[in-house]
């Protein structure tokens, strides 16, 4: 096994158990949906779909939505949140580096927290922009490095173990220069619109142990350090609690993002 596709192996495995966190992103997929405009008959992919909050949305408003995603634990909440909804959505399992869909297929292609921890941005963006048609609209929100859930993640990043590839920082996509850069002359009227995520925790400690449980990088993390360097999780829980706590207010961590819309040239 290549080296890349043994790192697509450990995201694979690392967000399995990412189903839990549906509750926090499923307000910020509607914001993403109308942001992007998303319009009944629009043919819609979401690239990352996760559990499926964002195809699903869009499906409820009358859009005809593709849902894609890594991890098939993930694609199985989808389609039961799908069946709950009463929306009929296609779903794939597949790679955000390799979308298994012909040129110009959609209207708009979207991307809730999703794209940005594919290896290659432009590798991603480039298949994105690939699979829309000329005039259509891509749309995704992403994590800023220098808000709350940004920072969590150079922090996470700085105890790591080294990948077996060298990535950019998922939360460069959160910089609009960056998504301007990446973007380039495939597109044009690029617009950018700031949400927030409200996270509900009831102290640093409660919103650690439910991290150490759910998202892929910190699973990966929490297990090197239990085996190789106790007393480095240790500093690192640490660290981790006390960013928390300059973020949590009234039992809430208000986590900033950005969402970008642009049109295909």
């Amino acid at each position: 096994m290549d080296a890349l596709t043994k790192f697509k192996e450990m995201q694979r495995q690392g967000w399995a158990h990412f189903a839990p966190l549906e509750t926090w992103t499923t307000p910020p997929a509607a914001k993403l949906v109308r942001h992007a405009r998303v319009a009944p008959g629009t043919c819609v992919l979401d690239v990352g779909c996760g559990t499926g909050v964002v195809a699903i949305t869009a499906a409820r408003r009358g859009a005809r939505a593709t849902g894609l995603d890594l991890t098939p634990e993930l694609l199985e909440r989808a389609r039961e949140n799908a069946r709950l909804a009463r929306v009929e959505i296609d779903w794939h399992q597949g790679d955000a580096e390799e979308l298994p869909f012909e040129d110009r297929t959609f209207d708009m292609v979207l991307s809730q927290f999703g794209h940005m921890f594919a290896p290659r941005p432009e590798v991603a963006v480039a298949e994105m922009l690939r699979v829309l048609k000329p005039g259509g609209t891509i749309a995704f929100s992403t994590w800023p490095p220098e808000l709350g859930m940004g920072r969590l993640f150079g922090m996470i990043t700085r105890y790591l173990p080294p990948p077996p590839i060298e990535i950019p920082p998922p939360a460069l996509w959160g910089d609009p220069n960056v998504v301007r850069e990446r973007l380039g002359g495939a597109v044009k009227n690029v617009a950018f619109e700031r949400g927030t995520m409200e996270v509900g925790a009831l102290s640093p400690q409660h919103y650690r142990e439910v991290t150490e449980r759910t998202a892929g990088p910190v699973i990966k993390l929490v297990e090197s350090l239990s085996a190789n360097d106790p007393k480095k999780l240790e500093v690192f829980r640490r660290e981790f609690e006390a960013l928390v706590e300059e973020l949590l207010e009234d039992n809430l961590l208000r986590q900033g993002f950005l969402m970008t819309r642009a049109v295909k040239a």
